[in-house]
Order: C-alpha cells, then structure tokens, then sequence
C-alpha cells in the first residue's frame, strides 16, 4: 500500500500541478480538501479522471468520493479495496 500511497502524492503534485508542494512532504492522513492540501472541487473533479487512469478505479458518486478523498491513506485504502 505504500507504493500506492506514493504514486497518489505523485499525481497530486505533477498532474494536479501543485505549486510548491512536493510528494514527500505531504503526510498520509493529511486532509486533501480545505485546510490541508487546499484542493477545490475542480480538483476534485480532476482527481476522480486520474484515479481511474492510473488505478483502473472508479469513484462513482459525491459520497464514495468524499471518504475516499478524505487524506492519502483513505484513498489508498479505497484503491486497494475496488481495483479490479
């Protein structure tokens, strides 16, 4: 699961493009919305279309989507729980 949690800060930093933020730095039960990493709901919106790309997951609905996306280990742990 660390690998996952790794290739998560990964794509947040490089394809959400975030500036002055590097993937080491961000802890794993960081919230990624609001007061921890700042995200918006185009981020959101963002996130969803790479998870599916790179993870082969689907977030189907705004409830699944704000659990998962609650810090690095929620959406690992969402990850490793629906890949196919």
């Amino acid at each position: 699961m660390d690998a996952t949690k790794t290739k998560i800060k990964e794509i947040l930093v490089n394809d959400l493009k975030l500036q002055g933020v590097k993937a080491e730095e961000i802890s794993d039960s960081e919230p990624l919305f609001g007061e921890g990493l700042g995200l918006d709901s185009l981020d959101a919106v963002e996130l969803v279309v790479l998870i599916q790309k790179h993870f082969g997951v689907q977030i189907a609905d705004m409830e699944e989507g704000r659990k998962a996306f609650a810090s690095i280990e929620a959406l690992a742990a969402y990850i490793f729980e629906h890949r196919a």
